[in-house]
This record gives C-alpha cells, sequence and structure tokens, in this order.
C-alpha cells in the first residue's frame, strides 16, 4: 500500500508514537507499504516550530531535515497536476494545506493515514482513518 502521511502523523509517528492505534502503526512499520509526505507538512511542521508549538532541534531547519531524514519517507512532489485540484477538490472547508494534501493523495494514487474528520469525511479520499 502506498500512504501518504498527513503531518500530525509525521509529529505522532516521531514524538508519540503511542498516539498512533495499533493497526495504524503495523501499516506504518510494513515493509510492504510505502510511506509518503508531502512538502506542504514540511512547511506546516515550520511554521508550528515558528509558533513555539513545538520545538525542532538544533534549529527549524536542520530539525526538519533530521525528522524527515529519519523516517523511510518518499517525498511527493507539489506539482502542476496538485495545484489545479487542490482547488477543484470537493472539501467542506478551505485550509490551503488541507486542500494541498488531499489533492497529493488524489493525483499520486496515496491512502491518506489522517486524524482529521474533515479529510476523512470526503467522499473522493481514499483514507486510513485514525480514531482519537
Amino acid at each position: 500500500m502506498k500512504l501518504l502521511l498527513d503531518t500530525h502523523v509525521i509529529l505522532w509517528s516521531a514524538a508519540e508514537p503511542e498516539r498512533l492505534p495499533m493497526n495504524v502503526a503495523r501499516e506504518l512499520e510494513s515493509e510492504s507499504n510505502d510511506l509518503w509526505f508531502s512538502p506542504i507538512s514540511v512547511w506546516e511542521i515550520l511554521l508550528l516550530a515558528e509558533k513555539k508549538r513545538i520545538v525542532l532541534k538544533p534549529d527549524p531547519e536542520k530539525g526538519i531535515r533530521n525528522l524527515i531524514g529519519s523516517m523511510p519517507l518518499r517525498e511527493a512532489v507539489i506539482n502542476q497536476e496538485v495545484a489545479i485540484l487542490s482547488r477543484n477538490i470537493k472539501l467542506s472547508h478551505q485550509d490551503p494545506a488541507d486542500r494541498f494534501i488531499a489533492a497529493t493523495s488524489l493525483v499520486y494514487d496515496l491512502k491518506l493515514v489522517t486524524a482529521d474528520t474533515r479529510l476523512i469525511d470526503a467522499e473522493e479520499l481514499d483514507t486510513l482513518p485514525i480514531h482519537t
């Protein structure tokens, strides 16, 4: 399975793996699955660091590079198709990060791992939901 990790899933995997249900943790650890991330998640994590909601050490730039580099993740590049679909996807909200992540999952044919009910409830998306 090809899985796109939502931003919070990346953070939980690195810092709070106990927040992940057993079935999700098992899928993330399975060597038969490919794990992907969107560059938008990097942007969101850096915003959280700027707002002092998380700490990236030794500094935000090195911290995010270390975080992403420590995980077996492939980058789903934001391309023209992702940008166009981000505006056309049917979501109940206009959050730009969510729109890019949702569009990325569709363009790259990835199952989105998320706890965000607004994304879980989106009919177009294939999700591996995390119920918290």
